[in-house]
């Protein structure tokens, strides 16, 4: 475990001012760097973030002690969530969860409908804990910070935020499937880390006290500190006596282990061998029944040794035929969709499809149609946001730019890209963060140029240098 004191990260007095993105200049490959050093870094002087990658991701829990309550200032508030439950549509079960964790005992107290202050506050004054499942679908900030983190991780990263009474606790002791940070936002909470039972576990289950033992960490987290604990460590939390806790727990990582990539890439590679190898159509044994399976596998038979030999034989000759590149265009699918769309600065607002002046005035249209011409500078909208795949005969690029804040409430979206136009493409996603100007786009033809980026623009893939 480590346990840092980061005091002076930003400066005495400092908080994270960087969540409001929109508010600055700065390129916004830098503030992703920026942000996500911010966020997660421990040290400024002494435990660099590439040292925390390499000694703590996936191993150990790590507790970030700042000393700085308003460090996080900003990125969400108990006034926040008040607001939430007064303005949006916030429904029991979908949204928001009401649970308590009393006598050992994890109980859920969902109410169908709609989660009404009223309802909602009663609850809570009664020793319930509150946990608002998707904040970045309300909270602009939350989005923001979710939207710059997927690209860093490589991986959906997700939040759950948790209001909690003092002197109670909402969730029984449990193991997760994600790699957890566990932001907090105002009061304080008691936290306890245990061993983990199954490293970098594939679910997550509910413990009893007697099943846990010790704790491995037992640190109390105040506002601006951070815990961060991989996969699998057994955790739980409760309110001090005297004071609430708000804290947001950002997640990611949940499966993208290599076995989940191979889960792609075998049994493709199992239907190409089938195609292309006879020796994996050749027939088993006539007698293979008699002498393998569970109920044949004390037998010492010469017939199993050889049994096995040739199972080993076909696994190393299936990589042969392993479409790996395949495979990981089918997680980077995946992932596309899983992602929150990017969230656009004022001037990539203007500069973009969605803030083109076309409009209704004086009983008329006006400015309608893109005129992108050949000197035109262009630019991907953010480095992962797009990503050409083929899809046999075909050529698409799936991109984000059109997701919904809701997690899978829109289909995975994209456009068809002629193959004679792919090479461009690549060209233009190579070249972020750098703009390029159209006729730079190795195309055969001018009007291959100005087609392609009329394309990506009116899908909100790309935006122009300047407002068109």
């Amino acid at each position: 475990m480590n346990h840092l004191r980061t005091s002076r990260m930003l400066g005495p007095g400092r908080h994270l001012g960087i969540l409001r993105l929109h508010a600055t200049a700065v390129s916004i490959c830098s503030l992703q760097q920026k942000l996500y050093f911010c966020l997660f870094q421990c040290s400024s002087s002494h435990l660099s973030f590439l040292i925390i990658h390499r000694d703590t991701w996936e191993k150990k829990p790590i507790f970030v002690q700042r000393k700085n309550p308003h460090y996080y200032k900003g990125l969400f508030s108990t006034a926040e969530f008040d607001r939430i439950l007064r303005e949006d549509d916030v429904q029991f079960g979908v949204n928001l969860d009401v649970t308590s964790y009393t006598h050992g005992k994890r109980e859920t107290h969902n109410p169908p409908g709609r989660a009404l202050p009223f309802t909602v506050w009663d609850f809570y004054e009664s020793g319930c804990s509150l946990r608002l499942l998707n904040p970045q679908a309300f909270s602009s900030t939350v989005w923001n910070v979710l939207s710059i983190l997927q690209e860093q991780f490589g991986s959906m990263a997700g939040a759950n935020i948790y209001l909690t009474p003092a002197r109670t606790q909402g969730f029984a002791p449990h193991y997760d499937d994600i790699e957890a940070f566990v932001v907090q936002l105002e009061g304080k909470k008691h936290w306890r880390v245990y061993k983990v039972l199954l490293g970098l576990s594939l679910d997550s289950t509910n413990f009893s006290q007697a099943d846990i033992g010790k704790p491995i960490l037992d640190v109390v987290l105040e506002a601006g500190d951070l815990l961060y604990f991989p996969r699998g460590f057994i955790h739980q939390g409760n309110c001090l006596p005297d004071v609430h806790s708000l804290h947001i727990t950002i997640s990611s990582y949940q499966k993208n282990s290599w076995g989940d990539l191979l889960q792609k890439v075998v049994p493709a590679a199992l239907e190409i061998a089938m195609e292309e190898d006879v020796e994996f159509r050749r027939g088993l044994p006539l007698d293979y029944l008699t002498y393998m399976g569970v109920q044949n596998s004390d037998m010492d038979d010469p017939r199993r040794v050889k049994f096995f030999s040739q199972i080993e034989s076909l696994m190393k000759r299936l990589f042969n035929y392993a479409p790996v590149d395949a495979s990981v265009d089918q997680k980077a699918r995946d992932f596309l969709h899983d992602c929150l769309p990017p969230v656009l600065t004022p001037e990539e607002l203007a500069s973009s499809v969605r803030g083109a002046p076309t409009r209704w005035e004086d009983g008329r249209v006006k400015d309608v149609g893109v005129h992108i011409t050949t000197q035109t500078q262009v630019r991907i909208l953010r480095a992962g946001c797009a990503r050409l795949c083929s899809d046999g005969d075909t050529v698409h690029l799936y991109y984000t730019t059109n997701n919904s804040r809701v997690y899978h409430k829109e289909e995975l979206q994209s456009c068809e890209i002629k193959p004679e136009l792919t090479d461009a493409v690549e060209f233009l996603i190579h070249s972020y963060p750098h703009f390029v100007k159209v006729e730079s786009l190795p195309c055969d033809s001018v009007q291959d140029r100005i087609a392609l980026a009329e394309l990506l623009f009116e899908n909100g893939i790309i935006h122009t240098a300047e407002a068109l």
